[in-house]
C-alpha cells in the first residue's frame, strides 16, 4: 500500500459543497405500529421503490406535541424499505436532540417543492425532479391481483384491465386503455404534474406524488366507471387529487 511520504504536499482528499435530492417522511404520528402498518400497505409489495434513496425525516406536525420519537423502531423500520435517513428537521429541541443522538443531521434547510397537502400523504420527494426522458413501458396484457408493473423514470402505458389487488406504477404518466380496478401510483417520486388516465376509473388507490385517495372514499358519480384523468391541484391548504370526467 503506497502512502504520502512526511512533507508531501499531494492532496489525499478533498471536501466540496454539493447538493442531493431527498425524499422526504412528513411523520405525523409517533405511534410507530400504526407508520409500519401503512408503510406495508402502501410499499410492501415493492420492497425495491426506494433503492436506496437518502431520506429526511420532517418532525414539524409532531413540533408542538413534544412526543417523543423512538428512533431505534423508526430507523430500521425506514432501512427495511430501502431508505437511508441521513437528517432531521422541524422538531422541537428534545425531538431535535434525540434525533441526532441517533445518529441523523441536522436538516433544517432543506425545502419542498411545494407545499403539502394536510393529512393525505406519508413520502414526498423534494426537490421534485423532472423524469427522464425514456420511452413509455408498454404493457399489453391484464394485470392479475398481485401483479405490480413499476415505469421507472418514464410514463406507463397499460392496454389492457388492471384488476383488483394489481398495482400501476409511474415515474411520469399513467395511461390505462381499460378498466382500472387495481392501484395507480403516478408522479412516483415526486413529479407533481404526473396525472393518471383511465378508460374506466374503479381505482381501489389512485395517487399522485404521494397525495392520495382510496376505495374507503368512494368516487364521485361523474367519473365512477367512466373515462376520467386524475390529476393535482395547489390550493390554500395545499394540493388535492382532481378527478374530471373526459368526454
Amino acid at each position: 500500500m503506497s502512502s504520502a511520504a512526511p512533507g508531501s504536499t499531494a492532496h489525499l482528499f478533498e471536501v466540496k459543497s454539493a447538493q442531493l435530492p431527498l425524499v422526504t417522511l412528513l411523520l405525523k404520528s409517533t405511534h410507530l405500529n400504526e407508520v409500519a402498518n401503512e408503510l406495508q400497505q402502501r410499499y410492501g409489495n415493492n420492497p425495491d421503490f426506494f433503492a436506496g434513496d437518502p431520506l429526511l425525516i420532517d418532525l414539524s406536525v409532531l413540533r408542538e406535541s413534544e412526543e417523543s420519537v423512538e428512533w431505534s423502531f423508526l430507523l430500521p423500520l425506514l432501512r427495511r424499505y430501502h431508505l437511508v435517513p441521513v437528517a432531521v428537521k422541524g422538531g422541537s429541541p428534545r425531538q431535535m436532540q434525540s434525533a441526532l443522538q441517533a445518529g441523523l443531521a441536522q436538516g433544517d434547510e432543506a425545502t419542498y417543492a411545494r407545499a403539502e397537502a394536510a393529512g393525505q400523504s406519508v413520502l414526498r420527494a423534494a426537490p421534485a425532479p423532472e423524469p427522464e426522458l425514456l420511452p413509455a413501458l408498454i404493457v399489453d396484457k391484464p394485470l392479475r391481483s398481485g401483479q405490480q408493473v413499476y415505469a421507472r423514470g418514464r410514463d406507463l402505458v397499460v392496454l389492457a384491465m388492471v384488476n383488483p389487488g394489481a398495482e400501476v406504477i409511474a415515474d411520469g404518466h399513467i395511461h390505462v386503455f381499460a378498466p382500472l380496478r387495481g392501484k395507480a401510483i403516478a408522479g412516483a417520486r415526486g413529479y407533481t404534474d404526473a396525472r393518471i388516465f383511465a378508460a374506466s376509473l374503479e381505482a381501489e388507490l389512485i395517487s399522485i406524488a404521494g397525495v392520495y385517495r382510496t376505495s374507503d372514499k368512494p368516487l364521485p358519480a361523474n367519473v365512477q366507471g367512466r373515462p376520467a384523468q386524475v390529476r393535482l391541484q395547489a390550493g390554500p391548504d395545499g394540493e388535492k387529487l382532481v378527478l374530471e370526467p373526459i368526454n
